[in-house]
């Protein structure tokens, strides 16, 4: 898996994750869970749909 999500997006990604979860967790909603997609992926820096249309938002390979 190579790196294909840049810095402002990986923050976009954690933040709208850890509002998803806070949110599920208020309302004892299973919603939540759906937090964990966006937080996931920013924390591995890899998004597979991101791979499937060869989108890279600024990722820099070293």
């Amino acid at each position: 898996m190579m790196c294909n999500i840049g810095k402002v997006d990986k923050i976009i990604r954690l933040v709208l994750g850890a509002v998803i979860i806070f949110w599920g967790v208020m309302n004892n909603s299973w919603f939540g869970a759906i937090g964990l997609i966006p937080l996931g992926t920013a924390l591995m820096g890899w998004c597979p749909l991101y791979s499937i249309f060869g989108i890279n938002t600024g990722c820099q390979i070293k």
